[in-house]
């Protein structure tokens, strides 16, 4: 059995804060591939996201969003296992966003998120333990007509894919301290925006990113344990470029390193029994999107 001191930790903090960023950049629609070849550990991972969300207005101050994101992992690990490593090869996580936001006055907004999510590598069909429920509750305050405008999320999530099943506070802020300068502070994204004119944007990036997935395919383990569940967490450091085609359009991609990851098989106490891949990678991802 392999353990690494970094897993659990970003898998806490990385799964837990994903299910919070459509709050804090929400999206009618996104198009995204993403790519991290081949490593020293002979692993190479790659995602297409897809990600659609229509707003209804309620009464005069209040909106319901209603969503859907799909991520399709693809993982081809090259090097010899003492297992069938085709178990995992393909595996799917699918989210339904279901909101409330209330408008409380002209800066802030009180959100409320319920998502079913779908995570598995669907081998048999659909199984009961593929199905979670994540609970997000905040409050958005957001001020653009101003020299230096600023974007701030504060909050409370509950993960049901998480080892400890408590809920985790949230925070994002975003400022615009200079005509050509801005930087955010969050998780899981944080970094620093030149902002060359309104159609040309770069852009540092310290990213926490992971995912989950059930096992529908149970593996056993050399030490004899079973493992139910795939797990991976990474830190990236990323440089990209955004073009704005219209106000809410936008072309972006995105290159990097990670400074460390770890892929690993999790037994039903969602502990680490086995390490797959804790080797850096590079990293890329592009898409399209347009922001509501």
């Amino acid at each position: 059995m392999m353990r690494s001191k970094h897993t659990w930790i970003l898998f806490f903090v990385g799964v837990v804060f994903s299910m919070t960023m459509n709050a804090q950049t929400p999206d009618v629609l996104r198009l995204e591939y993403m790519s991290m070849p081949k490593n020293n550990a002979e692993a190479q991972l790659s995602r297409i996201k897809l990600v659609a969300n229509i707003p209804f207005k309620v009464r005069d101050k209040d909106n319901i969003l209603i969503g859907a994101e799909y991520n399709g992992f693809s993982y081809n690990v090259q090097q010899m296992l003492p297992f069938d490593k085709n178990v995992f090869k393909n595996f799917h996580v699918m989210d339904l966003n279901f909101a409330y936001i209330h408008r409380y006055d002209e800066q802030w907004r009180f959100i409320g998120v319920v998502t079913p999510r779908l995570s598995s590598t669907l081998n048999d069909g659909l199984q009961n333990k593929d199905l979670t429920l994540n609970v997000t509750i905040g409050a958005f305050k957001e001020q653009k007509d101003i020299a230096k405008p600023t974007r701030l999320v504060l909050g409370i999530a509950y993960n049901g894919t998480v080892a400890l099943r408590i809920p985790l506070p949230i925070i994002y802020y975003e400022k615009r301290f200079d005509t050509h300068w801005s930087y955010v502070i969050g998780a899981p994204k944080s970094g620093m925006k030149y902002h060359l004119d309104e159609k040309h944007l770069f852009q540092t990036e310290f990213i926490l990113d992971g995912y989950y997935s059930n096992l529908q395919n149970n593996i056993v383990v050399p030490n004899g344990m079973t493992a139910t569940a795939i797990a991976s967490s990474a830190a990236i450091v990323t440089l990209g470029y955004q073009y704005a085609l219209d106000k809410n359009m936008f072309f972006y991609g995105y290159f990097g390193h990670t400074l460390f990851q770890d892929a690993v098989l999790r037994n039903e106490e969602r502990k680490v029994i086995y390490t797959i891949n804790e080797e850096p990678s590079f990293y890329f991802r592009t898409g399209f999107r347009i922001g509501l």
